[in-house]
């Protein structure tokens, strides 16, 4: 996906600090950025937050004040996360959707993270995100993400084969961990079974003809943020974000429904709540495309039908995913269950 990410001209350039921010002890560090990017502030007033709903990256919010207005993010990244996520993407990624009015400001990277602007508002819950006034906001701003042009005149291709078969080539064949290890061998399909798994649904899924578009990747709860006062959803982390087939995205979403630490897919949207999402998000799509937002039943069913298929590499994907996870995160995450 790097290679179609084409940050338009003039978009703002990003400054490299030369700063290493310690995961365990990251006061020192992020104290260094901030000197850098708010040299105003006084280092004996600067407040620190960690938030703490990731599971792939550290988060620490910084500000002054009593208020949490102008707050800096600073971003660690993950143990080991360079072997799957991309980071040169990412930054690419940010600046397309910033210069498009979909993502805050980047305001610097580091030798192991970024720091970027804090949006106002909520992030999302499983409950949030069924309702109706609510899925209507998250579907037009994924139309959104899929109308932007990033690719300077190239056909953008989906890598999501080319990213799995990267993936599955990371996933562990054994843990350290005695009980660990018993479990993987017991609840983890055989690689080769995986494979096959593999193989069988790039046949099934790339001759559905879904549209490849600009997607997130990752829209679960948590990366979208609701601005009360505006009305409006934002999404945040851009790790995963590239071009990726229309379908894939929105049924990742699909998936997200089903929550994160307490998973419940009796939770999954049901046919009549996804075919309004999928009305409401095809209307968008339409509008921003063409200016004309007709939608015909026959358009909302083949979309239907995309998506529920595509949702199956959706969980294929962050199944390996969490393999890799378990094996190099220093999160406390149950990633192999």
């Amino acid at each position: 996906m790097a290679d179609y990410i084409h940050v338009p001209a003039g978009a703002p350039a990003v400054p490299k600090l030369d700063v290493t921010v310690d995961e365990h002890d990251f006061r020192a560090g992020a104290q260094k950025l901030i000197k850098e990017l708010r040299p105003h502030w006084e280092e004996t007033d600067v407040k620190m937050k960690l938030f703490t709903d990731g599971i792939t990256n550290k988060l620490i919010g910084c500000y002054v004040g009593e208020v949490m207005e102008d707050v800096v993010l600073v971003r660690i990244y993950g143990n080991k996360t360079e072997l799957f996520v991309d980071r040169e993407n990412e930054v690419k990624s940010f600046r397309v959707l910033h210069a498009n009015k979909c993502a805050p400001h980047l305001y610097c990277t580091f030798n192991n993270g970024l720091c970027y602007e804090f949006m106002q508002g909520t992030a999302l819950d499983p409950e949030h995100i069924r309702c109706p006034e609510m899925f209507r906001l998250i579907a037009r701003q994924m139309a959104k993400y899929h109308t932007i042009h990033a690719h300077n005149g190239w056909v953008p291709k989906s890598n999501l084969w080319l990213k799995m078969g990267k993936y599955f080539s990371l996933v562990p064949t054994e843990f350290e961990d005695k009980t660990v290890n018993l479990r993987f061998k017991r609840d983890v399909p055989s690689p080769t079974q995986l494979k096959e798994e593999m193989a069988w649904m790039q046949n099934s899924l790339s001759d559905l003809g879904s549209p490849v578009v600009l997607c997130h990747n990752d829209l679960l709860c948590k990366n979208i943020i609701f601005n009360e006062k505006e009305g409006k959803v934002k999404f945040i982390d851009y790790e995963y974000t590239g071009y990726n087939h229309q379908a894939y995205d929105i049924g990742n979403h699909f998936n997200e429904f089903a929550g994160i630490n307490d998973v419940d897919y009796s939770c999954y949207p049901d046919k009549s709540l996804q075919m309004e999402w999928l009305r409401a998000y095809l209307e968008a799509y339409k509008e921003y495309k063409t200016h004309s937002s007709e939608v015909s039943d026959k358009e909302v069913e083949v979309l239907y039908v995309q998506v529920n298929r595509f949702a199956l590499a959706s969980h294929f994907f962050w199944g390996l995913w969490a393999l890799i996870q378990a094996k190099y995160s220093t999160i406390e995450f149950d990633f192999l269950g």
